[in-house]
């Protein structure tokens, strides 16, 4: 596997080697010793799994204090556009994000830590997203970052009038009214 910090200390791309042929391919997708070793141990407790079609704009969640999960998130079916946020309030680069195509053809992945919104959009006519966090979901600490907002100069791959969200996407705060890290 390949680990690639990003611009955004603690977030990483993570691209795992394949070995194919007329089969197939195989890869290992996670494996403890190499990310200990250039990220940091982390206990992933629990896997989760979303499937969406295309323009499905899923967040930017967060979980507050110490509910706050870390993520490793992928996609096993189709193609996303995948963001976080840094809402850590000491960081140099608070309010500033990390965009990745992740896709079952490109099989990357990315490692998100605690302390960022995170959130999707699909691009294909379906995906299947998986990701494992170190902490239970707690409905009391759920928070989502309004994808739209102008303070965080994201430029989704989609025009706006092809989105789907939910109401709760849709009616996320500001980054100035966010809870910060």
């Amino acid at each position: 596997m390949e680990f690639i910090q990003t611009e955004i200390e603690g977030v990483w791309i993570i691209r795992p080697k394949r070995y194919g042929d007329a089969r197939g391919y195989f890869c290992e997708t996670f494996r403890q010793d190499m990310f200990d070793e250039h990220i940091g141990h982390v206990d992933f407790i629990q896997d989760n799994e979303s499937f969406s079609t295309r323009g499905v704009l899923r967040g930017l969640h967060y979980q507050k204090g110490e509910c706050s999960q870390a993520k490793l998130v992928r996609v096993s079916q189709g193609t996303v556009v995948d963001v976080c946020v840094d809402l850590r309030s000491a960081s140099p680069t608070f309010g500033r994000h990390v965009m990745c195509e992740l896709s079952a053809d490109n099989g990357c992945q990315m490692f998100i830590p605690r302390g960022f919104a995170h959130g999707f959009v699909v691009l294909s006519d379906v995906a299947q997203f998986q990701y494992k966090v170190d902490n239970l979901y707690a409905p009391q600490a759920e928070a989502t970052l309004a994808w739209n907002d102008p303070a965080l100069d994201i430029e989704w791959p989609l025009p706006a009038d092809q989105l789907v969200l939910s109401d709760k996407d849709r009616q996320g705060c500001l980054l100035k009214n966010a809870y910060r890290f």
